[in-house]
């Protein structure tokens, strides 16, 4: 009988591998595996946006503010750019990654022009190969450290980082956008 040892995606990063900009984001995602998390926030995330009215889509708060399909929008780029960050930096490559503008990605990707079914699709894609990745990757990749946005941080921080963000715009999305998450 074999003993299973518990998933690397179960340590939570600590403080020296990460911005403290990022730790509101850490704090959303809670103990335990991490995967099993990002499994069942994809079903969560596919749950509620696809039982969002089509008139609601465009709602905004308040003026100036996102779009409902504009905060969908930036959540699915955030999951190509923290995947893409996690990739190259679990695979060792030092080359310092840039930041990310939000207003100018949420302005190029023209997100009001795209249904939420699409958007979504994207996301659940997405997710799906990080957590591929995720699952792939040994524990070392995990304590490689690379900089992104003038910063560093290390592979296991850009996972829980990644699992976070999209935690706390489900909340915001409940919170300011009155839509009920699954």
């Amino acid at each position: 009988m074999s003993v299973q040892s518990a998933s690397p995606w179960s340590i939570r990063p600590g403080p020296d591998e990460h911005n403290a900009f990022y730790q509101g984001y850490l704090n959303a995602a809670p103990d335990g595996d991490l995967i099993a998390f990002l499994v069942d926030q994809m079903h969560r995330v596919q749950r509620t946006l696809g039982q969002v009215p089509p008139g609601k889509e465009d709602y905004r708060y308040e003026d100036g503010k996102w779009s409902v399909r504009q905060v969908v929008g930036h959540m699915v780029d955030t999951e190509w750019i923290f995947g893409g960050r996690l990739l190259w930096i679990s695979r060792g490559d030092p080359t310092p990654l840039p930041g990310m503008d939000q207003t100018v990605f949420v302005r190029g990707g023209h997100f009001d022009d795209r249904g939420l079914d699409s958007m979504l699709a994207e996301f659940s894609g997405l997710r799906t190969a990080v957590m591929t990745l995720m699952d792939s990757l040994r524990p070392e990749a995990l304590e490689r450290v690379g900089t992104a946005s003038g910063w560093p941080i290390s592979a296991r921080a850009m996972g829980w980082i990644l699992a976070g963000h999209c935690e706390h715009h489900l909340n915001v999305l409940k919170e300011r956008y009155g839509i009920e998450v699954a």
